[in-house]
């Protein structure tokens, strides 16, 4: 990848070709192509990311289009890991993309993740979201959690060893339901998702780990809740 390319000139002055290098070095892993994945697989693509592993096991459908735009009208049917790398292929021809049309289960994502330098929880259930928690911790990786529900979407990055883990938030997981959401929500959660990648793979900024972000969009108010270690979690408590 040509990081003097002048397709970043304009990020450059921010953090250098230092920093577009480790871009280019880096390896992001994707769970979910969808109202998440949508912003986070592009932004980063269009910032210079140097590969992007994408998991899903669904077909695009109708319903779908309303918010995930890495897809269109001529991909219903579609894997779409497949329709995903269409698109980003077309935003960044530079990008190395590995599509996983799979589910992602305790047994595959290992393999799945393979080499990652950080991973992003663009999904919409909790038992995957479970295991991308448990995976962080046995491997060290960051992970980039985000979800949305109608006008509101909240944001953490977890650190391994450094910030309480996903387990430690939800105790128990909810009961699996379709939730609304408009396009825009998933919109900003996606791209501060794809920020709080860039940031940690430069080593700008303060990430947002510790504490949860919460984005209201009716109010436009966003707060913070400074998030606290469960001392009988099972995953950063007992993986060590």
């Amino acid at each position: 990848m040509n990081t003097t390319s002048t397709r970043y000139s304009r990020q450059l002055p921010l953090f250098g070709r230092e920093g577009q290098q480790k871009l280019a070095d880096a390896t992001v892993f994707i769970a979910g192509a969808g109202g998440l994945g949508s912003p986070v697989a592009c932004y980063l693509a269009m910032a210079g990311i140097g590969e992007l592993i994408i998991v899903d096991d669904d077909q695009v459908q109708e319903s779908n289009l309303n918010r995930q735009f890495l897809h269109a009208n001529r991909n219903i049917g579609m894997r779409k890991v497949y329709s995903a790398a269409e698109t980003l292929t077309a935003l960044n021809p530079d990008l190395t993309i590995t599509a996983i049309p799979e589910r992602i289960t305790a047994e595959t994502i290992e393999s799945q993740t393979g080499d990652a330098d950080i991973l992003v929880d663009a999904t919409d259930n909790f038992e995957t979201r479970y295991l991308l928690n448990k995976a962080a911790f046995q491997s060290g990786i960051p992970l980039v959690h985000g979800a949305v529900e109608g006008f509101s979407g909240q944001l953490t990055t977890i650190l391994p060893w450094e910030t309480p883990c996903l387990s430690c938030l939800f105790h128990r997981a909810p009961p699996e339901r379709d939730t609304p959401v408009i396009g825009a929500t998933a919109g900003v959660i996606g791209s501060l998702q794809a920020m709080e990648v860039i940031k940690y793979i430069t080593g700008s900024g303060r990430l947002i780990a510790g504490r949860l972000l919460i984005w209201d969009g009716l109010s436009g108010r966003s707060d913070y809740l400074t998030l606290s270690a469960r001392p009988d979690c099972p995953v950063c408590q007992t993986l060590r």
